[in-house]
């Protein structure tokens, strides 16, 4: 069976209505537990671990930016973990928009263009673009999505299983 690197813009975009779904979810426990409706933006799962916000950041840059990478075209702006809940909304709305405007002859004939990124720690592997997006990216997506569920679970959100599935199936 053949994925065409094309069907991850659609997951992307359903990953991001996750991460908003479970935004409204935060904010609003946070608010009936008597805190600032945002406070969740910076709970933790454990103190050394990145807060809720790094995790929506990752989402939202990565949604964005790994298509791009694979279609040959230029980043889109990075957006950064300090922004409120007002500006990620704005960001999963932009990025959601980003994904509407590409088009499966974008991702045509891409699946073993080498691509080259710098990923940290100096590491810079070249690897077939598909490799990139379905492995490196989307593993990524789906650690920082869950973690930010976690945090929410931890402190005692009533979320389930159901709400990582809120973007659609």
């Amino acid at each position: 069976m053949t994925v065409s690197l094309f069907s991850f813009v659609d997951l992307y975009s359903r990953q991001l209505a996750t991460l908003d779904h479970l935004m409204t979810k935060g904010a609003e426990f946070a608010k009936a537990q008597g805190e600032p409706e945002e406070a969740f933006l910076d709970w933790r799962l454990i103190d050394d671990m990145a807060p809720f916000r790094f995790q929506a950041m990752v989402v939202c840059n990565f949604s964005r930016q790994w298509p791009a990478r694979v279609v040959g075209l230029d980043l889109p702006a990075a957006i950064e973990p300090e922004i409120d809940l007002a500006g990620f909304r704005a960001a999963i709305a932009d990025a959601k928009a980003y994904l509407a405007a590409l088009t499966p002859q974008q991702f045509a004939g891409r699946d073993e263009v080498p691509l080259t990124v710098e990923i940290g720690n100096g590491m810079t592997p070249t690897l077939p673009s598909a490799q990139w997006l379905t492995v490196f990216a989307t593993t990524n997506l789906y650690f920082h999505l869950s973690t930010a569920y976690g945090i929410l679970r931890a402190k005692g959100v009533q979320i389930g299983k159901p709400d990582m599935f809120a973007g659609g199936l």
